[in-house]
This record gives structure tokens, sequence and C-alpha cells, in this order.
């Protein structure tokens, strides 16, 4: 190295350290900003949320839908259960009126709503117990609507929960990788699936 390289590096190096002030003898106030690392926030993995959210909707349904912060699923729930309700209701006032009537032939009336004006009835007694066993199975069709909507209701709270905790972050990562082949420096083509845990 000549003497005129070391007198320019010395010469730039002398700029430097005249440059530097103390920031406190100016009254310049340092402020450090904070980024965030990562885009997601990071909440704590909380191992009993499922189950407490599995819990809140079997005592009340909807609850855990609630719990999860997904509230456009409550109308559905209800929705359902009452869809259920009110066929489990209209199902079995139907068979009520089917017993009735078919009760009050058996005894001999025949004033009951569908024997009709004449001699003859507009619905048969074999038909009255047809129409028995067709209310009682939808009545029961109807109890299992109501059944599964609250099943359902308790299996996705717990689901939700289970997903809302789901890592989505960049750690998870599949990219194309090329690599080269040691023996014969030939590259090989691959795609690698890495997990950062």
């Amino acid at each position: 190295m000549n003497n005129s390289s070391f007198f320019i590096l010395l010469f730039l190096f002398s700029f430097s350290a005249i440059g530097q002030v103390d920031n406190e003898k100016l009254g310049i106030d340092e402020r450090v900003i904070i980024a965030k690392d990562t885009v997601f926030s990071k909440e704590l993995y909380d191992p009993l949320a499922p189950s407490r959210a599995a819990f809140y909707s079997a005592v009340i349904p909807g609850l855990g839908q609630a719990y999860n912060k997904k509230y456009w699923k409550i109308p559905i729930i209800y929705a359902g259960m009452a869809t259920g309700v009110f066929l489990y209701i209209r199902n079995q006032n139907d068979f009520n009126r089917f017993r009735d009537a078919f009760k009050s032939r058996l005894a001999g009336f025949t004033d009951d709503e569908f024997f009709g004006d004449g001699d003859t009835p507009i619905i048969s007694n074999d038909r009255l117990m047809d129409a028995q066993l067709s209310a009682q199975k939808n009545k029961d069709y109807s109890l299992v609507t109501i059944i599964a909507f609250y099943a359902l209701n308790i299996i996705d709270a717990n689901v939700d929960a289970h997903l809302r905790q789901y890592d989505i972050s960049d750690d998870l990562s599949i990219a194309p990788a090329v690599d080269l082949d040691q023996f014969t420096a030939k590259p090989n083509y691959t795609v690698s699936l890495t997990f950062k845990l």
C-alpha cells in the first residue's frame, strides 16, 4: 500500500470521526421504532379453547360460535333447530288429528273431519292408519333434525376453535429447489417442504 492511499484512508476516517457528535449535548431525543417481524400476530396457544367452545355450545346453542367470533353462524343454527321444532309440532298435531278420527270411527261415530257428508268416508280407516304411521315417522325425522343441528353446533364450535389457533404464518412453506449432485455434477430439480418449528 503506498503513501497516497494511506493518506486518503486517513482523511476519510477523520471526517467520520469529526462527524460524530453527542446527541445529548445537542438536545436531540432519539426514539426507537420497533416493528413486528411478522404480519400475523401470534397468540398464545390455549389448549382448552376447543373444549370450552364445545361446552358453551352444548349449554346454549350458538354461544360457542360467539366465543369463536363467528357470529354469522348463529342464525343458521337457530333457523335449523327452529325448522325442526316447527315440523315436529306440525307432525304431532297431524298425528293427533288422524288418531282421534281413527278412534272415533272404531267407536262407531261418523262425525270426524275426514268422513265427509254422505255414508262413505272420504278417507278410509286403512288410510287413517297409514297417515298416523306417516305422521309418526315424519315426527321422528323432525326430532332427528333438531338433534343433528344441536350436535353440528357443538362440533362446529369445537373444530372452529381448533382451526382458529392453527398456524398460518410463513413458517410452513413449500418451495422449488435445485440441488447439485456431487457425483455427476448435474442439477437435481426438487420440491422441498420446510417446517420451521
